[in-house]
């Protein structure tokens, strides 16, 4: 990604016009297409016009709802949240899924007395043309929107494309159920009806689903991981990395740190210049605020690669997930001590000690006596 491209794709002043810009254009199709239906609804006597035309009042309040969380969104850093207010587009998507499953419900309830109270619907060219309309508009806000929310990387902005694409598939239902009970006197409405609530209720749970785990604190997004990692690593002095962690506040509000292996005999001053071209060049490229921990390395100790190639060949026979990093040897105690981090896989957690021992035991067959070792186990990195 080019850096001026990120720069306005990351930007919180652009992120806030496109998403109000979204909210206001979906206010005001959605009351339109409220409006139309509701009333071409009663008048045909059709409960799932009618619920459809109610589905599109719930967009419209959930486009207030994305019009609101964009702008509170915008509000800068301040004492009591340092990392900004980012996340109040995430809060906003959680509101807007509440409410269609709120409105889902009361639909299938609708739908359920039609059933058991079926009246006719009328059908007339009126009904026809709001119906192809509404069809018409809410594809064209499925386009618009996927598009802004993949420019700026909205989860908002692409959970309402998906409303939109949801309720053409809605519409066109609702059209159907028109259509055979006009032409063959089925009594379509009231299961359609049903439908209809069905697919918005999973629309709803899908979306809070979707919101509520950046909430909670979700891995990063593999690419990002992948993008971060690959650039620290192509610094000629940068030996290997590790534990990286990112963590979201936020859509543009991403913070990461890395530990970053470089020669313990470069001068000092020299990796701390690079470590801060890097933490500058990856917010400028990836708009990632990311904080580096050096760990300088012993490139020229035999021994030291001898002991750390025979632990590494142990625990690949073991499993080819096990890696080692930060491998350090000392004398303490009359006694040679290795330490070193090893990234264990979820589903090896409960296998610690007996790696450890597994470990013990092959450096006594080996000869390797009076040696200790000094373990810190690490989880698998993010994927």
């Amino acid at each position: 990604m080019e850096q001026n491209e990120h720069s306005k794709y990351e930007d919180p002043k652009k992120r806030a016009e496109i998403g109000k810009m979204s909210g206001l254009i979906g206010i005001a199709c959605n009351f339109l297409l409220a409006g139309s239906k509701i009333a071409v609804g009663n008048f045909a006597g059709s409960t799932s016009i009618v619920a459809d035309g109610l589905n599109n009042m719930s967009d419209a309040a959930s486009s207030a709802v994305t019009l609101i969380g964009f702008k509170l969104a915008e509000k800068p850093a301040d004492r009591e949240h340092p990392y900004g207010h980012a996340r109040f587009e995430y809060l906003a998507s959680l509101v807007v899924s509440a409410m269609i499953l709120v409105i889902g419900l009361e639909l299938a309830q609708k739908s359920v007395e039609k059933i058991k109270n079926p009246i006719p619907v009328e059908f007339s060219c009126v009904t026809l043309a709001v119906l192809v309309f509404s069809i018409l508009m809410k594809s064209g806000m499925a386009v618009f929107n996927s598009r802004m929310g993949k420019k700026i990387q909205s989860t908002t902005l692409i959970a309402t494309a998906a409303d939109s694409r949801n309720d053409v598939v809605t519409t066109t239902a609702v059209l159907l159920a028109t259509l055979a009970e006009h032409f063959f006197g089925w009594k379509a409405d009231g299961p359609m009806g049903i439908l209809v609530s069905l697919f918005v209720l999973y629309s709803g749970v899908t979306l809070a689903k979707e919101t509520i785990s950046p909430l909670l604190g979700e891995g990063a997004d593999a690419k990002i991981r992948t993008e971060l990692m690959n650039y620290v690593k192509e610094h000629p002095l940068v030996l290997g990395c590790h534990d990286l962690m990112v963590h979201d506040y936020g859509p543009g509000k991403c913070y990461a740190s890395i530990h970053v292996e470089m020669d313990k005999d470069v001068d000092p001053m020299k990796c701390h210049d690079v470590i801060d071209h890097i933490e500058r060049e990856c917010l400028e490229k990836f708009g990632t605020n990311l904080v580096i921990h050096y760990d300088p390395v012993s490139t020229n100790d035999l021994e030291l690669e001898e002991m750390r190639e025979f632990v590494e060949q142990v625990l690949v026979k073991r499993d080819e997930r096990l890696l080692v990093h930060d491998f350090r040897m000392r004398e303490k105690e009359g006694k040679t001590e290795l330490m070193f981090d090893l990234v264990l896989p979820d589903t090896m957690q409960e296998e610690k000690e007996n790696i450890r021992k597994m470990l013990e035991e092959s450096l006594e067959s080996a000869g390797k006596q009076n040696i200790t070792l000094n373990i810190t186990f690490d989880p698998e990195p993010e994927m």
